[in-house]
């Protein structure tokens, strides 16, 4: 039974880690082309405020 904790701890920390990269990726993502996208949207709309 004991194994069996050690390997789901080892899991948790492991799903943990990939989710943080991905999310590392996404933020790294929006802040590269967040204000290039936000500038095309302003083009585009019809309503300049």
């Amino acid at each position: 039974m004991r194994d069996w904790d050690r390997e789901f701890g080892a899991t948790a920390v492991e799903y943990g880690l990939l989710l943080a990269g991905i999310a590392a990726v996404i933020m790294a993502t929006v802040a590269t082309l967040g204000s290039k996208v936000f500038g095309l949207f302003d083009a585009a709309t019809l309503w300049p405020w």
